[in-house]
């Protein structure tokens, strides 16, 4: 081989490789376009940023990115709903896509708040004199005593009473004068004196005790007694010893504390699950291990304008006296549970302003888009009162990813029927 050939060589190399390279790429792209038009005819082509944007010819958009092609293919009818999509089993294990059974089941709901022990407003007596007068002496004289009905609670000098009692004598004096008298008429009046004056002196709080002393001795006492008109704790002095009062004088504030309200606030979204005779527990912090239990009694018609709650009232029996009013308690209801319900996890719900949609699994690696209407959730449950059946395969991640595909294609759907039906008219 001569020095000749041996320089021509590599220059002969070059230009093979390039021939090769040019030939090459002349053969795709004859054959590019051919295949294309050949299985897919290009109707318009799509701004990748703004489905709305389209042009007839091929261009760039204002970030520099190609527009894409949309074929005749993607616009043929098909019976499954706008926004379905389809992913391969590898992209949806990529995404992480998971599903979850909508089923049939009871959900519940607690609610825990803090709660107030305050009075029980139905076994509360504020006892004022019927009649003016003058305390000569108090029987129970400290705050926090405990009395039991028809105790003595104080005596009191007031004229109208001994008025009264003079009455009632003269008129028994007067029956017993009249009561063999042959004229009955006479006997029926003195009978109703007798009558209305024992009226009159019961009415002013004068116990029977007194009246029947009254009835046996005849004569009339300087001071008479005042009652407790039932049991529990004194909360309240109105007055002492010497004090004057009239009928506005509160002299006894009583509680029977054997039962006792609980007062609590709960939050708007809560107000559908509690109702009146739900099941509730207290616990205590001055009061460590036990666990009282009552019910909700009432639900208050209104809502704390500041605070945006409304107030329920709860009930509890307080026998040995542990529960005293003012104490904080920490409060759990168990609030009625919804039965047969359809139950769907709540994280599978895309919530966007007055839509609630959810996505169904039609069969391996299709998803259709559902819009449905939501009952109570409840401990990340959700019920589903329209749009899924029981048993129904519901998406609980990667949703977001997949409703983002499905607006592209129902925005590209929605477009195609447009274009077809300009070229119709």
């Amino acid at each position: 081989m001569n020095k000749a050939t041996l320089t021509m060589a590599p220059i002969i190399l070059v230009i093979g490789i390039l021939v090769g390279y040019w030939f090459a790429n002349s053969q795709l792209t004859v054959e590019q376009p051919a295949i294309v038009s050949s299985e897919k005819k290009i109707l318009f082509y799509r701004n990748p940023m703004n489905p709305s944007v389209t042009s007839a010819v091929p261009m760039k958009g204002a970030m520099g990115m190609d527009y894409i092609p949309v074929y005749a293919e993607a616009g043929k009818a098909t019976n499954k709903p706008a926004g379905t999509v389809k992913i391969d089993g590898i992209t949806s294990q990529n995404i992480n896509v998971r599903t979850s059974k909508a089923i049939v089941s009871t959900l519940s709901h607690t609610v825990r708040a803090l709660g107030r022990v305050a009075y029980d407003e139905e076994r509360m007596v504020h006892l004022h004199p019927k009649t003016e007068g003058w305390i000569e002496k108090l029987t129970i004289d400290k705050t926090g005593q405990r009395v039991k009905k028809n105790t003595d609670l104080l005596s009191i000098y007031s004229p109208q009473l001994v008025a009264s009692q003079q009455e009632y004598i003269l008129a028994l004096n007067n029956l017993k004068a009249l009561k063999n008298s042959p004229i009955k008429d006479i006997r029926q009046g003195a009978e109703e004196l007798v009558k209305s004056s024992r009226e009159r002196l019961r009415l002013l709080d004068v116990p029977k005790h007194q009246l029947r002393a009254l009835e046996r001795s005849l004569k009339i006492k300087k001071s008479l007694h005042i009652h407790s008109p039932s049991e529990g704790i004194v909360m309240k002095i109105g007055a002492r010893e010497g004090q004057f009062v009239t009928p506005a004088t509160e002299i006894y504030m009583i509680a029977d504390l054997r039962k006792v309200w609980v007062y609590v606030d709960i939050y708007e979204y809560e107000l559908p699950w509690v109702k009146e005779g739900d099941r509730v527990e207290m616990q205590l912090a001055g009061i460590p291990g036990k666990t009282f239990k009552g019910h909700l009694a009432y639900i208050y018609p209104y809502a704390e304008a500041k605070t945006r709650t409304i107030k329920v009232r709860l009930v509890f029996n307080n026998p040995e006296l542990l529960l005293k009013p003012d104490m904080f308690a920490e409060v759990t209801i168990y609030a009625g549970e919804q039965l047969n319900a359809i139950v769907i996890p709540s994280e599978a719900v895309i919530r966007s302003g007055a839509r609630n949609q959810v996505f169904i699994v039609r069969e391996p690696g299709k998803f259709e888009p559902r819009l449905v209407t939501l009952g109570l959730s409840s401990n990340g449950k959700v019920i589903v009162l329209k749009g899924v059946k029981a048993g129904e395969e519901i998406v609980t991640s990667a949703q977001f990813l997949i409703d983002s595909e499905s607006k592209l294609r129902e925005a590209t759907a929605k477009m195609l029927e447009a274009t077809d039906n300009r070229s119709f008219q």
